[in-house]
């Protein structure tokens, strides 16, 4: 069944008794362009059921009833890291007691631990170590391509891509034909965070600023490689940085078209130097949802991560303007490093159980959102 002929299902009218949202609801229905002001009246609407009916009426647009997720497997090949961000619980400076880094022998044989269920995606993010060289992350990837070519690798973060450019002393151009010549074939969304100065220099100083990891992006996505883009909410940012975050995002995707999918995380704060800020809660995890999916019209999918969000609200942002919650995952280290209290990792059939229960339609797809055929013994992609 494609997208293209589920077509939209019967709606009654929109209905709010927030009349700040009657004229954005009459540019979602025309299918136009929303505003920075738009942004900041989604936000601070209380009437959520209204946000959730316009994203809903989109996504219903773009994919009717289908809902996207993929079998993958996570790979963070070191926790040791040069920054010392207030965000993370993951990273670790050199020589702490806690720190690790994979051989390369032990990153291939971890991989291959993940392929019961004929894993489509190796997820590749890891910590900015400062004595790796450039080419151990190439050989973990060419090593990869080689005993699994049938794997998509998504690897490397704009964060990592600049990190490992100054690491092998190379452009950003030339670090990301390395890559694509290694076996790259796409990159994670990770590291974007907010890209307001104000807040960066607070909670990730060290990282590259925003407007570089826009343009690494932008670089990333001329080169022929696809990626996905991230916000990290519910710290200490406003709405006025929520709604730049996703403008610049959106304006990037206007130039390149390289984004497929935007995936809003939700800040957990234990065991970073933030832990005294209170979780998310769930209207603010649906109303990221719903607004990402209104003000990113560009972008074809809107993912609700699972494994941040918990499975029940994963299910819940289906209604809510989601059309993905990513993947079967196995193992994953640095959001449950922050307290986390998701399972690490989730079967097929419970993915496909979740969203069958939320009323949608499983789509299983590979990491370029083509569909994932199986039977009992093999998997096909269908280009």
């Amino acid at each position: 069944m494609s997208i293209s002929s589920l077509g939209t299902r019967p709606r009654h009218s929109f209905q709010t008794d927030d009349p700040v949202l009657e004229p954005i609801a009459e540019k979602v229905q025309a299918g136009e362009r929303l505003s920075f002001e738009d942004g900041l009246a989604l936000y601070r609407s209380g009437d959520i059921l209204a946000v959730g009916w316009m994203a809903n009426l989109v996504r219903e647009r773009l994919h009717g009833d289908l809902a996207f997720f993929n079998v993958n497997r996570h790979i963070n090949p070191t926790n040791v890291c040069i920054a010392s961000c207030r965000l993370c619980a993951f990273g670790r400076k050199k020589g702490s007691a806690d720190t690790y880094t994979m051989a390369l022998e032990e990153a291939w044989e971890t991989a291959g631990k993940g392929l019961t269920e004929a894993v489509t995606e190796f997820h590749i993010v890891g910590g900015l170590h400062p004595d790796l060289p450039f080419e151990y992350f190439m050989d973990l990837v060419s090593g990869l391509k080689k005993r699994y070519p049938q794997v998509h690798i998504k690897a490397f973060t704009m964060v990592e891509v600049a990190f490992l450019a100054k690491r092998g002393k190379m452009s950003i151009v030339e670090a990301l034909e390395r890559m694509k010549a290694a076996g790259v074939d796409s990159c994670p969304g990770g590291g974007a965070e907010i890209f307001a100065d104000r807040v960066r220099h607070i909670i990730c100083d060290h990282k590259i600023d925003g407007s570089e990891w826009l343009e690494t992006a932008r670089l990333t996505h001329l080169a022929g490689l696809r990626s996905n883009a991230t916000m990290l909410y519910g710290h200490i940012e406003n709405d006025e940085d929520r709604v730049d975050h996703l403008l610049k995002l959106r304006a990037v995707q206007d130039e390149t078209g390289g984004f497929q999918t935007f995936i809003p995380l939700s800040f957990h704060p234990e065991n970073t130097a933030l832990g005294h800020l209170p979780k998310s809660t769930g209207m603010m995890d649906i109303k990221q949802i719903a607004v990402s999916r209104l003000l990113l019209d560009n972008f074809a999918h809107i993912k609700s991560y699972w494994q941040m969000v918990t499975p029940k609200m994963a299910q819940i942002s289906l209604r809510f303007g989601a059309d993905d919650i990513d993947g079967t995952v196995i193992e994953e280290k640095i959001y449950h490093d922050a307290g986390a209290s998701t399972p690490q990792g989730m079967r097929r059939q419970d993915l496909m159980r979740l969203i069958t229960e939320a009323g949608r339609v499983p789509f299983e797809r590979d990491t370029l959102y083509r569909a994932v055929t199986r039977d009992e013994a093999s998997f096909t992609v269908a280009i």
